[in-house]
């Protein structure tokens, strides 16, 4: 193996430590952009700020075009570690608990090799280091400032600890569900504890609206449909002798495409005013939309699929896990506009440090084995061959 290709290894490695110690926030990643942005300039990438504390860096300008793009994020979560890592976030209830420091790094590598082979490529290269993934809609601004003008196709992954190291999901189309939010306001007639009788408990309403709504997937959805409603919050009263004016829900909502959503969205709507008008109690119901699914290109699917067994073997594919995951991704917003692929890639090694906690856990830990594993597979899809 050439020491450039080492060095690459060693120099993502080191980078994503720095990233998982200090990470930052969604719309907050100003020193990680500020890092990245000195890496590219010092190997000689031309980069343009792209949606804030985003970057768009170019590599071969002048391939052919349009180009292919290739996307990392860089945005930690509002989480307070607990790995114990010798790199754990110096940041209190700031964490990179999803992976996205991983991501990055593997895409600097990329960018590293590619720039130093830059003159054996054919196709211009667009690197997207992407903020706010965290729910902070982050594709889509980098998208509103350009970041697709100039791009044929797109492919994006995820480390995924559910996953056996080393193996693939990417289906041809839905990969990742869609997802929203919701909130339910409950408002009765408060009063003294001894006389419910004289009182509208909103309380009361919230618990049965609780039991009705998460029906909806069961009985109200068929048994095909990828969805899912969770109640995950519940908040009212602050006295132990009063019942409550008001009560809220809130929760969460994964579907497979739009019109599910809308069903969905309908259902809770209804079920949740009715069911609240039982008691004697009124309900407003709002709804916040987040992403939508995550669907892949069949051609870009299958080719992500092939170059990733052409390195890593037919098994690297036999990840045995259940689609589509029930997660959410603004990968969807590229994968609207542009043909592209959103692979899943597994971290659990069956070594533990981290690498088998789900993502979002503050025992997890980004698995720096798939840097290398996922930079030969950005690379190939570049055009450009990587060391055995």
């Amino acid at each position: 193996m050439s020491n450039d290709w080492k060095d690459t290894m060693a120099f993502a490695e080191a980078f994503r430590r720095q990233l998982h110690a200090n990470p930052e926030l969604s719309w907050q990643e100003h020193n990680t952009a500020t890092a990245i942005r000195a890496q590219l300039d010092e190997l000689r990438i031309p980069w343009r700020e792209c949606a804030g504390t985003g970057t768009l860096a170019t590599i071969n300008p002048d391939g052919t075009t349009p180009a292919i793009a290739l996307r990392g994020d860089i945005d930690a979560l509002p989480i307070n570690e607990q790995t114990g890592k010798e790199w754990q976030s110096t940041r209190s209830g700031c964490m990179h608990a999803c992976g996205h420091d991983g991501h990055t790094a593997t895409l600097l590598a990329a960018a590293r090799w590619l720039k130093l082979h830059e003159q054996d490529l054919e196709r211009k290269i667009v690197l997207l280091f992407q903020p706010a993934e965290e729910g902070g809609h982050g594709a889509r601004e980098m998208i509103a400032d350009g970041a697709l003008d100039d791009v044929s196709e797109i492919y994006g992954w995820h480390n995924w600890p559910a996953l056996p190291y080393g193996t693939m999901a990417c289906p041809d189309d839905l990969v990742m569900c869609g997802n929203g939010t919701f909130k339910i306001t409950l408002t009765g007639r408060g009063g003294h504890a001894s006389q419910p009788e004289a009182c509208a408990d909103p309380l009361l309403a919230a618990s049965a609206v609780n039991i009705a709504i998460q029906q909806i997937a069961s009985r109200r959805l068929a048994p095909q449909k990828a969805a899912v409603i969770s109640v995950t919050s519940i908040h009212g009263g602050d006295a132990l002798t009063v019942i409550p004016q008001t009560a809220e829900l809130g929760g969460s909502i994964r579907v497979p495409d739009e019109e599910t959503r809308a069903t969905i969205k309908e259902l809770i709507t209804d079920i949740s005013i009715q069911t609240a008008g039982a008691y004697g109690v009124k309900c407003e119901v709002e709804h916040f939309p987040r992403y939508s699914a995550t669907i892949n290109h069949p051609a870009q699917a299958t080719h992500a699929r092939a170059v990733w067994q052409e390195l890593y073997g037919s098994e690297a594919l036999l990840h045995g896990q259940n689609l589509p995951i029930m997660a959410s991704e603004d990968f969807s917003y590229y994968l609207k506009e542009k043909p592209g692929a959103f692979a899943l890639i597994g971290s659990n090694d069956g070594h533990g440090h981290g690498h088998d906690v789900p993502c979002h856990s503050p025992e997890y830990d980004f698995n720096d084995r798939l840097i290398e594993d996922v930079c030969r597979w950005f690379c190939r899809l570049s055009g450009m061959k990587t060391p055995p």
